[in-house]
């Protein structure tokens, strides 16, 4: 019994995982205003090592559609503005010598309903990650009771785990429409 619970945990601790990590991914696609997290992914390189952009400078937000990012050292700033140029965010920075400004641009109606197909399979991955736990906890729940544990317990375990699936992958769906909401408000 003490091995079922150890599995339900283990289930439970990598659901969220999948929820956690769908929720960081869609807050990299860009609903229209200016967010310092759209930069999160980008690696700038600094004495020859790939380091995070919020670790080289400060990305503030002094309107709805501009990103300011001011590093902090000045002979950065070329290799920031590398990294945005070959980053898959699309945008254009313009450096001054001392701060780099990103303008977001307005979202098109095309535009916003591609970031809603992306956004839908971000969550879809998510939904998988989810369902292959499930697999995987079942299976380990059906060589318990090849092992002798009692069938009435390893049946609960399983109700358990589905419920846990249909709980996770309800959180995914809530997201998604929060964020589809997001895209396409004007």
């Amino acid at each position: 019994m003490e091995e079922i619970e150890l599995f339900l945990d283990e289930a439970k601790e990598l659901m969220q995982k999948a929820v956690d990590h769908t929720s960081s991914e869609l807050i990299r696609i860009r609903a229209g205003k200016a967010m310092p997290t759209m930069l999160d992914g980008i690696m700038v390189q600094y004495y020859g090592s790939p380091t995070p952009l919020n670790q080289v400078s400060s990305v503030t937000t002094p309107d709805a559609r501009t990103l300011a990012i001011k590093p902090f050292e000045r002979k950065t700033i070329s290799d920031i503005e590398k990294a945005i140029i070959n980053s898959d965010l699309g945008l254009s920075p313009q450096n001054n010598g001392e701060i780099i400004i990103l303008t977001i641009p307005m979202l098109t109606e095309e535009r916003r309903i591609t970031l809603v197909k992306q956004s839908k399979n971000e969550c879809e991955t998510g939904k998988i990650s989810i369902r292959t736990v499930r697999k995987d906890i079942m299976d380990s729940l059906k060589k318990l009771q090849k092992d002798g544990a009692a069938e009435d317990d390893i049946k609960r375990a399983e109700d358990v785990v589905q419920k846990l699936t249909d709980q996770y992958s309800t959180k995914i769906d809530e997201i998604l429409s929060k964020k589809e909401i997001d895209i396409m408000k004007v």
